[in-house]
């Protein structure tokens, strides 16, 4: 019975000797070989090594959120693209229809974003 889940077994074993044993050899042989130099700009709290110009509670401008938005929406509607390319032959031309419908509707947004000047920086 027991020869029948060997296969298993031994993949798990060799998964387990990857996830835990790597990073422990790794970190083992990171810190016995590296060459330690701590100064004071290594050890602020920047990693520019400067201190910083304003308070890091400062409010943002809303573009920046508005661009990340308009990133997210975009990139989630073009992943539609993908499904449907693979579907395209079952469901035919309605697919393809509803599709360029779609499509149209979001190069209409993308030029009203576009026109409105939601995409530049200033």
């Amino acid at each position: 019975m027991i020869e029948q889940y060997f296969a298993i077994l031994l993949f798990i074993a060799v998964g387990l000797a990857m996830g835990i044993g790597l990073p422990l050899v790794g970190a083992t042989l990171s810190r016995v070989l590296r060459v330690h130099r701590p100064d004071p700009q290594k050890l602020s709290p920047y990693e520019c090594g400067f201190e910083a110009f304003e308070d890091a509670r400062m409010r943002f401008d809303v573009r920046y959120y508005l661009v990340a938005i308009l990133f997210i929406i975009f990139d989630l509607e073009i992943a539609f693209l993908f499904p449907w390319a693979v579907v395209l032959d079952e469901i035919g031309m309605f697919g393809f229809v509803a599709m360029v419908i779609f499509l149209a509707l979001l190069v209409v947004g993308f030029i009203y974003e576009w026109k409105k000047g939601a995409l530049e920086w200033d």
